[in-house]
Formats: structure tokens, sequence, C-alpha cells
């Protein structure tokens, strides 16, 4: 089967690439990481002008419908130029909100979140939430159900610079003893897996052109043989991705999508590797404009479940269907 978007998601992802490339989101990541928001929520807004998180809100509440395969597309660009923010986890929490017995919190929470008012984080099996000083909803997966967090701890480091972590202050308003989890980490995993094709998508792109002007020898670096192989495997192994990505955005199937996260990751996390290794010394420095990348690759890898877990719900759903 062949995946194709029409022409109306084509463009979609056409006016998200052209803004998010006027927006110089690197610059924007690096001042995020610094704790520096102002040009981060603005970015935020023009995404949410754009439409992105109406596409997880229910119209009911003031979004466009849920609607996987967009929000698929809008993905694969914000993870193509870095954005950061807590980007995953307000779809997450729309799930949750939208899920929830009693209609309350969702009329009054969902409306800001798809409108791009306001962020949400979640903290999922874990007392830490992505983002969570600058994000005005707060969320916490305890076992008595799902609790708006009353505040934060301090900001932790991670990995990736512009994650930055904060633990949740227990306590706080419960609102709802069963929320939908299962549907909240389907539509996280999916949203994920098309972040991390993005990303691996530009890590492809940079090292392509860096290859095309370093020289060695008195030729370009690219035209090495050995180079065009390690190249031509990341090409492939993203492009296996895609349709993966769009099939499981059709489908929702929680296999179908538990094998495109751990597929579009795996492809990303093998193209941030070889895309190190042809920067040379370059790329290791935190400087250069590559480790944005690099080190999202690395952490979207085990978000949201790791390579395991993913696979084990894969090898789960075939024998279920069988």
């Amino acid at each position: 089967m062949r995946f194709l978007l029409d022409a109306e998601q084509r463009a979609f992802a056409g006016s998200l690439d052209a803004m998010l490339t006027a927006a110089d989101t690197p610059s924007v990541v690096r001042e995020w990481s610094r704790g520096e928001h102002a040009s981060g929520r603005a970015l935020w807004s023009r995404v949410a002008d754009a439409g992105v998180f109406a596409l997880a809100v229910p119209e009911l509440h003031e979004g466009l419908g849920v609607r996987p395969v967009e929000l698929a597309v809008a993905f694969v660009e914000l993870g193509r130029h870095a954005v950061p923010g807590p980007l995953v986890e307000t779809v997450a929490a729309a799930a949750l909100l939208a899920g929830l017995p009693d209609p309350g919190p969702a009329k009054r929470l969902l409306p800001a979140l798809a409108a791009g008012d306001a962020m949400a984080t979640l903290a999922w099996r874990t007392p830490y939430a992505l983002d969570g000083d600058v994000a005005a909803t707060r969320l916490a997966l305890t076992a008595e159900g799902l609790r708006l967090a009353p505040g934060h701890g301090p900001v932790r480091a991670s990995l990736d610079p512009a994650r930055r972590l904060t633990p949740l202050d227990p306590g706080g308003e419960l609102l709802g003893t069963d929320p939908p989890a299962a549907q909240a980490l389907i539509r996280a995993r999916l949203a994920t897996a098309a972040q991390a094709l993005g990303v691996g998508l530009a890590l492809l792109d940079r090292t392509v052109a860096h290859v095309r002007q370093r020289t060695q020898f008195g030729v370009p670096v690219g035209s090495f043989q050995a180079v065009k192989h390690r190249l031509a495997d990341a090409e492939v192994a993203l492009e296996f991705a895609r349709p993966l990505l769009f099939g499981a955005a059709l489908t929702m199937d929680p296999a179908d999508v538990a094998a495109a996260k751990v597929t579009a990751c795996e492809a990303a996390y093998a193209t941030a590797r070889t895309a190190l290794q042809l920067h040379g010394a370059i790329g290791y420095t935190a400087e250069y404009d590559l480790s944005l990348w690099l080190t999202k690759a690395r952490v979207l890898r085990t978000a949201w479940g790791d390579p395991q877990e993913c696979r084990a719900a894969v090898l789960s759903g075939g024998a279920r269907r069988w």
C-alpha cells in the first residue's frame, strides 16, 4: 500500500515548514534551554494559530476534532524544526481531559489548549513533567486518577537541554478517577513517532549538506562510497518508517502505533549516529546546531515507551489478531 498525503495535507505541511523556517527555531531552542520562554511562547502561539493543537481537541471543546493523520503531518514538521515545549504532553493531556466521564474539566481546560493560550504537561509513570515551569495546565496521572497539580518543584536538566524537567507538587484537584490512559498513550506515541521522523529527516538533510561541502584528499567527503552507504541506509530506514506512521494514524490500533513509534525512533536514532560520525569532531560540540537534533533523537527513543516496551506491544497486538 502507498500512504500518500493529499493536496491539502501537503499544503498544511508546507505552510508549517515555511513558518518554522522563518522563525529561526535553533535560536528559540537555545533560549528555551536557558529558561527564557518569550520567543518559545510566541512560536507556540503561531503553531496554535496554524491549528496544530486544535487537531487534538474535539469540536465540542472548540477544537477541529481529533484528526490523527493531520496531527502526524504537523508533528513531523515540529520535529524537523526541533520546536521546543511540551508538544506531545499537550496532545496526551487533551486525550485525557476529553475522555473523562465528567465533562467539566474538559470544558474548562481544553479550549485554552486548542487556541494555544495555555500549554499542558503531564507526569506519566514518574513524578517529573516536561516544562512544568511554563505549562499552565499541569496534570499528574496517579493511582487515584487524574489530578491537576497545584505547582512544581525546581527545574532539572535532562539529556536534551530543551526538555526541562520539573517535579510536580503532590495533591491538587482530582479531575477524574477513570481517565482514558490507554487512549492518551496511543496518541502520545503517534505524536512522538511523527516528531522522531521529523528529527531524523532534519539530521539527514543537514548531514548530506555537510558532506557535500567538507572535502578530504581534494574531493567532497560525500563522494566516498562508504559515506554514501551510511546515508543511504539512513534514508531507507526513515522512508520505511513514513508509511508505518501514516498507516498507524489511519488505524490508531495500539500495535500499529507502537510499531510506528519504535520504527521511527530507531530510524532517527540510527540517523543521529550516522550524522555524528560523518560530521566528525564538530558534531560533538553543543554550540553546533546539529546537537539540537542529536539529543532530541536520543530522548524520543525512550519517551512514552522504550523500544522493548513498544516491541512487546506489537507482538501482543499481533497475537490478539491471530
